[in-house]
């Protein structure tokens, strides 16, 4: 549920170890000098590394180290798999607290490890006293990746663009990965299995959930099995233990360009210039693609040399939906697509190819497969897409690999809410087009200790957003979502649609 961008692998200063040993041993006093550099938090040794994404962001030192579970917890003396795990030390460790944050990443798909440089900075008053601990989840970033290279002529896209190709992908991925990985073992189940596993060995009695996007799932499935475990809970984008996830895309979606669109009406420059709102301008250049795509040269957006491409329906949906998760980008689509309506594809096109570069790769589509075909592909139905701009192929498209993907089941109470008087602190974006806020609502039923905050004009993502990183703090040190003082969030506000490419209007 959560794209991302590519992000780089940890380095790991524990290969210079490695290096030494190699060249023929070490004198006592660099052996000393190594060990000095070794920490441990409970039982698992760490050691110095650098965290580092791919997305601009800085570098944030970290610890490092690799921790190995059962594959099949059923059978564990069978296949054994190292999870990657990154410790940041609380900034006053001489106050740090023994409740630990664990930060579990979106997707499903996505490295806990990779992801957080690029929210760090949202984190900074909760690191102060409480250590963070970051789990790559099975299948994802260093921890046993299920992940295969799609065609070379699928390559700068998503992933196949039909079903017949999806599947065909699916069934050569999985006999690729099949002798490192029953992929039958990548669940949701077996992740917070791994999350207790860990927290058992550092000796935390009780730790910190702080879920975004998928990851609220294996929150609430964490909070469910292991209660006794849990001091308190932030959800960020929050899905609902009964939601088919890829299930109700079409129409939250639809939803977000509705409001969207209201927005517009509301801002004289904006409703003047753009009088069509944006769902029926979006839908009718879909339907003028689908009757016939177009020829186009744009420039490509990291050489700015021309190129030649073809833009389709496809072509659009994918770029408006991308838009729509963050209101930077959403702002720009009634000019991209008023463009487009007059012939003009070229700035669509250099915007399709630069979002598909900066999200290819960010998901494990191996992992990813793991869960929905065993949570949510037997529980998927067809209607109330019918209608929709992205109508109920998408859905279909995203469970086409499960009968070719070897997948395994799910607790008979898995889509049971959380029903707790754990502290908990939910988070919406209120134009988010994939967890919009009612989501948030439902899931607040069954917590009376709960608080759910909807960040106005915001989309899929809220940790770093005006005052919420001191928001996330306070919570964190009274786990008291009622008493937070969150007036500081009235200041939020819409991000006007550009009226033309300099901006909008003043």
């Amino acid at each position: 549920m959560t794209p991302g961008n590519p992000r780089k692998q940890v380095f790991r200063i524990g290969a210079l170890t490695l290096a030494v040993a190699l060249l023929g041993g070490c004198d006592d006093a660099e052996q000393a000098k190594q060990d000095s550099a070794t920490r441990h938090y409970g039982q698992i040794a760490f050691e110095p590394c650098t965290l580092a994404s791919g997305a601009g962001t800085g570098n944030v030192q970290a610890q490092c180290a690799s921790f190995e579970v059962p594959e099949d917890r059923s059978n564990p003396d069978n296949r054994r798999i190292r999870l990657n795990l990154a410790w940041l030390p609380a900034t006053d460790e001489g106050a740090a607290t023994d409740d630990p944050v664990f930060f579990l990443a979106g997707g499903p798909g996505q490295s806990a490890v990779q992801v957080w440089p690029v929210i760090d900075g949202a984190f900074g008053q909760v690191r102060r006293q409480r250590h963070v601990v970051l789990v790559d989840q099975r299948g994802t970033g260093g921890s046993n990746l299920l992940a295969c290279e799609p065609p070379e002529e699928e390559s700068a896209q998503a992933g196949p663009v039909d079903a017949e190709a999806l599947a065909a992908f699916a069934q050569r991925c999985a006999e690729e990965v099949s002798g490192r990985a029953d992929t039958r073992f990548y669940t949701t189940t077996d992740a917070i299995a791994d999350l207790d596993a860990v927290r058992e060995a550092i000796g935390a009695q009780k730790i910190n959930l702080v879920g975004g996007s998928y990851g609220t799932r294996v929150a609430q499935q964490y909070a469910k099995r292991y209660p006794q475990h849990v001091r308190s809970i932030v959800l960020d984008g929050v899905a609902p233990n009964d939601l088919v996830v890829g299930g109700e895309f079409a129409r939250t979606f639809e939803d977000a360009l509705a409001l969207q669109s209201a927005q517009c009406r509301e801002l004289p420059a904006c409703a003047q210039r753009f009088p069509q709102d944006a769902r029926a301008q979006l839908g009718s250049l879909v339907e003028k693609l689908r009757a016939g795509p177009a020829q186009v040269e744009y420039r490509d957006p990291s050489t700015g040399e021309m190129r030649t491409g073809t833009v389709n329906a496809q072509t659009v949906t994918s770029l408006a939906f991308l838009f729509s998760y963050m209101p930077q980008t959403a702002a720009l689509l009634p000019l991209v697509l008023d463009e487009a309506s007059h012939g003009r594809y070229a700035p669509l096109m250099s915007l399709y190819e630069l979002m598909g570069r900066n999200t290819a790769g960010s998901m494990a589509r191996g992992m990813q497969w793991s869960v929905i075909c065993a949570e949510d592909a037997d529980r998927h139905q067809d209607a109330g897409a019918e209608g929709t701009l992205l109508g109920p192929d998408v859905a279909r498209m995203f469970f086409a690999a499960c009968p070719h993907w070897p997948h395994g089941g799910r607790p008979d109470d898995f889509g049971a809410p959380l029903a707790s008087d754990l502290p908990v602190l939910l988070l919406s974006g209120e134009l988010d087009p994939v967890t919009p806020p009612r989501f948030g609502e439902r899931v607040l039923e069954t917590l009376p200790n709960g608080r759910h905050l909807v960040l106005r004009g915001q989309g899929h993502g809220t940790f770093g957003l005006g005052c919420m990183p001191r928001l996330l703090g306070q919570f964190m040190e009274s786990a008291d979502a009622k008493a937070l003082d969150v007036s500081c969030l009235d200041t939020m506000t819409y991000v006007p649609p550009f009226t033309s490419f300099n901006g909008w209007e003043p």
